[in-house]
């Protein structure tokens, strides 16, 4: 079972107001809700919006990350846009009946609640400013406190804010973007180390820094994107790569397409129909940087010139992968 909380606040009732938070709930909720192929990935997220017209107290959000990490999921997922706040006895997610920041919900009892979970996977998601304390000891800030199964991923560091660009928070778009595909491996998963991978390298040095901090064993998967090749295409490099370092023969029967020059030169041979079938998945390895040509610019040159192709660094680990069934 993978439950998600999901939660934005655009409206507070005593201190100013947000315009994007709700709309970056909904972004997360939809992409959480399905994988990409349509099939179910976290069951029906709960979504509260917090509008004009549905005030998110402080009471109803705390009683809702209870709700969360009750009983035995899989996956708990908490996202959380909105106000953040800070202090020297740690950090605070506004509700809308805040009125002046530390009388929002602490932090440090998000991290208890989620602690203390049946859950495998406990995972929290802050759009929020200063959200980067969230683990952290309020007495010591050298130390973190992160319960087994726990993962924060954050929006900024404790000293920085979250910022927005055309009505939605930079980081959740990131996010968004991460989720839908942007950080899947070849089997179409996306873990949170990718997700902070994806983010961390597309905000750059000089802005808003997110904040990974983790305690698990192994990485879960957050969706299912389309994967950059198949399924079956990968489990055959062990196949046509069958030992760490083999160069791959190739020759004009592997190329399909011929100019009516080569067509007429009888020392060029025709395609091959078994090797053209090949040949179309290693040029689906090259797409994706598992293999490279030798002493060629492209895989048609190495195949018209009768040279060979061997499996990058990232190849040698997916066909260790592979021929360790692990794939």
């Amino acid at each position: 079972m993978r439950r998600a909380l999901i939660v934005g606040i655009d409206h507070y009732s005593h201190i100013s107001s947000l315009a994007g938070c709700v709309n970056d709930a909904k972004a997360v909720r939809d992409v959480l809700e399905r994988n990409d192929d349509g099939t179910t990935n976290f069951v029906t997220p709960r979504l509260i919006e917090g509008t004009v017209s549905e005030i998110v107290t402080k009471d109803k959000l705390k009683s809702a990350v209870r709700e969360l990490y009750a009983d035995r999921p899989d996956i708990a997922l908490f996202y959380f846009a909105g106000h953040g706040y800070i202090e020297d006895t740690g950090g605070f997610l506004c509700a809308a009946d805040c009125r002046n920041g530390d009388d929002g919900l602490a932090l440090s009892e998000v991290m208890n609640i989620a602690k203390r979970s049946k859950a495998k996977n406990k995972i929290i998601i802050l759009d929020s400013c200063h959200s980067g304390v969230a683990g952290d000891n309020p007495t010591d800030n050298s130390l973190a406190e992160i319960g087994d199964g726990m993962t924060i991923l954050t929006a900024s560091t404790a000293d920085q804010y979250a910022a927005e660009t055309g009505g939605a928070g930079v980081f959740t778009t990131l996010l968004v973007d991460a989720l839908e595909g942007a950080a899947a491996n070849l089997m179409g998963e996306v873990t949170p180390g990718s997700v902070y991978a994806h983010v961390d390298q597309s905000l750059g040095p000089w802005k808003q820094r997110p904040v990974f901090k983790t305690n698990v064993q192994g990485f879960v998967s957050l969706r299912k994107a389309a994967a950059p090749i198949p399924l079956e295409s990968l489990k055959a490099i062990a196949q046509l790569f069958p030992q760490p370092g083999y160069v791959f023969p190739l020759d004009p029967s592997f190329e399909p397409e011929r100019s009516a020059e080569e067509k007429a030169n009888p020392t060029v041979p025709p395609p091959d129909e078994a090797n053209t079938k090949v040949f179309a998945i290693l040029q689906q390895y090259a797409r994706v940087n598992l293999l490279r040509p030798v002493d060629a610019p492209h895989m048609w040159h190495a195949a018209m010139g009768s040279r060979s192709c061997k499996l990058t660094v990232l190849g040698e680990h997916y066909r260790d992968l592979v021929a360790g069934n692990l794939i």
